[in-house]
């Protein structure tokens, strides 16, 4: 008996130095002998639970604490239980465990963190980790602050929200590569991009200073960064560089699936209709197994639209059905899988069946319907229909111009002018749509923006002197100097005048005003007047009453004794705003025509925010999937140490 004692004794004192020096393989064996002597030893079961967990065994960790229930209480060893469910992504188990522990430790905090990030319940996971930097103090807190910075990028991605400044330095690049995810969120692309050089030049610095650290696996950690750069290029139009950058990325073969089916992804939306071999090679990639536990679910999503549109691209009709289908199973409320087999059926020449699709869909999901209308204008297009097209464009521009969404009203005038633009340049339909977008542009004070339109419209006709008139109009406020180049191609006024004979357009049956005008006095009717007024008697007359505020000094008014109306000085009534009518001047000309002209009197600053309620132009422009768009940035989590980051994804 004493000897077994002594050989227990003799194993946990191996046991114990095998965990201090981070041996857990020998240790777990040390722990499974004792196991053997007493099954049911709390301590040891424990033990070789962490031992279990330290090697990446979760699963057998998981089974040992759910076959050891009664010796293993919750409390006791709860957050074990959660820490193997996470880590097997049974994330709502691990919620459920964590939620049903009653001591809520720090450590079980950062975990209830971790959980509520991957469910995206990032206004929950934020309070958390507030909760934790303000209530501990330890050797984590760089890490906390990290974590925070990901949670409120992911906000500012995925919720469309602007969160508040919690004044989080970038110490660190792990904080200034998050901040930049932040800045992409909210469009400033700029400044992220500044952001993730700062992130860049960190990271070298750190990393440099371990000797352990090699050159390799630099790369390996500035490989989300550079992802990251790639993304922001894509995004401002660099596709060449974009391109360049992520090829490099996917030769490092970093061991983050997320990181490489993002990057992957991403060269898909470049390639769009070309280089669909390449394009093929890279779906293996966005593939890969894990790839769905690392990613947010609309960075899966814009993956999946991807697939769907190559298939669409290669020819693939009945993967392309099946993938949209799928994700109108999961989205029905969504447009794009509508707008993917509304394309397919295009492809297929199946007009009528797409349009009979589109006009369901519209109807069952009326949010959603100004996207769709516009779509079915291009295709009331292909099939001929302009009178239909017309109908749906200037619904649109009705619609959004009521909510007084200006920049989606121009939004429409731009698709229907561009369609036409690659269609039938320069006809008439084409022509007509860019006088309207002009003349829409215009009355909302958009003068730069109709620039181009009206010399669009000018170089087609240069002897329309009103397109002339407006283009110079808008220049005069944007380019004085083009304003004065293009009026010398105005007519002279010798060319303008016309042989008009006044008196007879004053005596037409069709005049509304007639000038009074003075007649002849003879010498005998003068000397007639000039006899009578000898008879009368003259009255004597009185004196007026001068006003109270008469001034002797002062020169009385000249024109006092002429209606107001007529005073040289009468600018018109202050109060009421009349409609644009019939002026004073030469008959049949109107005030309209001049005001239009006039750029002074141009809107300088027209009502361009929505509604609450009404959508944006850029969120409202929804069009037939002809080509893939660079994809979204997503934020990055970082787990202890370096821990994981995402690049982003958009559809």
């Amino acid at each position: 008996m004493a000897s077994g004692v002594g050989s227990s004794a003799s194993l946990w004192t191996e046991v114990s130095r095998c965990g201090q020096n981070g041996d857990f393989t020998r240790a777990l064996k040390a722990v499974n002998k004792i196991l053997h002597e007493n099954k049911d030893d709390v301590t040891a079961l424990r033990c070789k639970i962490v031992c279990l967990i330290q090697n990446g065994g979760f699963k057998e960790a998981l089974n040992v604490i759910n076959t050891h229930t009664r010796s293993l209480t919750s409390d006791m060893i709860g957050f074990e239980k959660a820490y193997c469910e996470y880590r097997l992504n049974r994330v709502e188990s691990a919620l459920k465990t964590i939620e049903g522990i009653a001591e809520q430790t720090d450590k079980l905090k950062e975990l209830y963190g971790q959980v509520l990030y991957r469910l995206e319940r990032y206004s929950e996971c934020e309070t958390v980790y507030k909760d934790l930097i303000r209530n501990s103090q330890d050797e984590y807190e760089e890490e906390r602050k990290t974590n925070l910075a990901a949670v409120l990028a992911a906000q500012s991605m995925w919720e469309n929200s602007t969160p508040e400044d919690l004044g989080l330095t970038d110490s660190t690049y792990e904080l200034c590569y998050n901040a930049a995810c932040g800045l992409i969120g909210r469009g400033l692309l700029t400044q992220a991009m500044k952001k993730l050089q700062e992130a860049e030049e960190l990271c070298r610095r750190s990393l440099s200073e371990d000797t352990d650290v090699t050159e390799e696996d630099i790369d390996a950690e500035l490989a989300v960064i550079h992802s990251q750069m790639a993304c922001v290029m894509q995004l401002q139009g660099r596709t060449e560089d974009a391109l360049a950058l992520y090829n490099q990325v996917v030769k490092l073969k970093p061991s983050d699936v997320g990181l490489l089916a993002v990057t992957a992804n991403n060269i898909i939306t470049i390639n769009k209709d070309q280089n669909v071999f390449d394009s093929k090679k890279k779906v293996k990639l966005m593939n890969a197994e894990g790839v769905e536990y690392k990613l947010a679910k609309k960075q899966l999503q814009a993956i999946e639209f991807n697939k769907a549109l190559l298939a669409m691209y290669t020819n693939q009709a009945d993967q392309c059905r099946k993938l949209s289908s799928s994700l109108q199973a999961q989205n029905p409320s969504h447009p794009r899988p509508v707008l993917i087999q509304v394309a397919q059926l295009c492809r297929e020449k199946q007009h009528s069946k797409a349009l009979e699709q589109l006009q369901r869909f519209s109807e069952h999901h009326p949010e959603s319907a100004s996207g769709i209308k516009l779509t079915m204008a291009q295709l009331y297009l292909t099939q001929g229909l302009v009178f239909l097209f017309f109908f749906h464009v200037s619904a649109l521009v009705m619609m959004y111009t009521h909510e007084e969404d200006i920049d989606s009203a121009i939004d429409v005038f731009s698709q229907a002018i561009h369609y036409y633009q690659s269609e039938q340049p320069g006809s008439v339909t084409h022509l007509a749509l860019v006088r309207e977008a002009a003349d829409f542009k215009l009355r909302y004070g958009r003068k730069k923006e109709a620039l181009t339109d009206l010399e669009q419209l000018w170089k087609q006709n240069r002897k329309d002197v009103h397109t002339l008139a407006q283009l110079i109009s808008a220049y005069s406020l944007v380019d004085q100097d083009k304003a004065k180049a293009l009026s010398k191609h105005l007519p002279s006024p010798d060319t303008m005048s016309f042989n008009i004979d006044v008196d007879e357009l004053e005596n037409s049956h069709d005049a509304t005003y007639i000038r009074k005008r003075a007649t002849k006095v003879s010498g005998e009717t003068l000397a007639k007047d000039q006899g009578q007024g000898d008879v009368k008697k003259k009255k004597k007359k009185k004196k007026g009453k001068m006003p109270k505020n008469y001034d002797p000094k002062s020169t009385p008014d000249p024109e006092r004794w002429l209606p107001m109306r007529e005073r040289s000085y009468y600018r018109g009534r202050k109060k009421g705003k009349k409609k644009e009518q019939v002026g004073r001047g030469t008959q049949g000309a109107t005030s309209g025509a001049a005001a239009e002209l006039d750029a002074s009197k141009m809107a300088s600053s027209p009502p361009t925010s929505p509604r609450p309620g009404s959508g944006t132009g850029s969120a409202t422009n929804v069009v037939p999937p002809r080509q893939q768009k660079p994809a979204a940035p997503a934020a990055a989590h970082s787990e202890r140490k370096y821990g994981r980051k995402n690049s982003h994804v958009k559809s």
